[in-house]
């Protein structure tokens, strides 16, 4: 009776191990899965920048010019400028010029001595900048929509009132573009019959180039 009742007891231990051993196999089965790999991130901010004319316009000497009683026109080569706009809005941009006003400055080409200006003046809008053929460059990386020049049919440089040279549309422009392409005579100065000789001074005009928000 004792030898039948240790079997009976040897027999429930061994089943009691081997259903032991059953919930952990089934509990090996179910683990979460954080528990076989671990989950992660990572990220970064950005701040806003500036929108910049990095390189302005050199607006270049026109050369001298010897009167021969007609009207006459002196011509160069548009300087390249840089613009960059590292805002992130994609508000787009303008480039404007417009003649300076401001005290000891003159909007228009006017006598210069080297140190102040005369009376002998031309009228405004004498210079025109011609942007036929130009382009702007992508540069440093830079990627996306292009602005375009906006003085394909000609634009008055000494105006009253600033004109538009360039601009990105919403969204273009984003990134750092500079100017290429002005012809060789993209910049050009009418001259009236009845323009004074001034000796060795020279007719001189002071412009104001600015980079704007916005298309």
């Amino acid at each position: 009776m004792r030898n039948k009742k240790n079997h009976l007891n040897a027999s429930a231990r061994r089943m009691r191990i081997a259903v032991i051993s059953s919930v952990c196999a089934l509990a090996a089965c179910v683990l979460p899965a954080s528990a076989l790999g671990a989950n992660d991130t990572t990220q970064f901010s950005v701040s806003a920048g500036a929108l910049t004319l990095t390189s302005a316009p050199n607006y270049p000497d026109l050369g001298a010019l010897t009167l021969n009683g007609q009207a006459q026109t002196l011509s160069a080569q548009m300087g390249n400028f840089t613009v960059a706009d590292a805002t992130g809005s994609g508000a787009g941009w303008n480039v404007t010029v417009v003649g300076d006003t401001t005290t000891g400055k003159s909007p228009v080409f006017k006598r210069w001595n080297g140190t102040s200006y005369g009376s002998e003046a031309l009228a405004a809008n004498s210079l025109t900048l011609s942007s036929t053929g130009a382009s702007f460059a992508a540069q440093n990386g830079t990627t996306g929509t292009a602005p375009t020049h906006s003085c394909g049919s000609g634009c008055f440089v000494d105006a009253a009132s600033p004109v538009k040279l360039a601009s990105a549309a919403v969204n273009a422009g984003m990134g750092t573009y500079a100017t290429s392409g002005y012809g060789a005579s993209s910049l050009s100065l009418v001259t009236p019959s009845t323009l004074k000789a001034i000796g060795a001074d020279v007719y001189r005009v002071d412009l104001v180039t600015t980079v704007n928000s916005g298309p």
